[in-house]
């Protein structure tokens, strides 16, 4: 088999679950399980990258991959952060300045 049929062959791999995430992520049923999906298809671009860097033969493809991921992971934990707490910073939520 040639290297642009395995290319090819992977990056459909790639999309395909890139779908089902996306089919994951507008189903729900709750919001941590649409985050989780958004993640997923986070990670799965930056596989995405990586194996196009490979196949092209371009490795400073890695650096830009990995930007993507602390990107992607950063976000992630804001968003479960602002879901529990709901806020993103330091300041108490005007309900609880009441308390103490």
């Amino acid at each position: 088999m040639t290297l642009t049929l395995w290319f090819g062959v992977t990056l459909a791999s790639i999309g395909v679950s890139i779908i089902i995430a996306i089919l994951r992520a507008s189903l729900g049923p709750t919001a941590f399980d649409r985050v989780l999906a958004v993640n997923t298809i986070g990670t799965l671009v930056v596989l995405s990258i990586c194996v196009y860097g490979f196949f092209d033969g371009r490795p400073e493809f890695l650096d830009i991959a990995v930007l993507y991921a602390l990107i992607n992971f950063i976000g992630t934990i804001a968003i479960l952060k602002f879901f529990r707490h709901g806020t993103l910073g330091d300041h108490l939520p005007p309900e609880d300045k009441h308390h103490g």
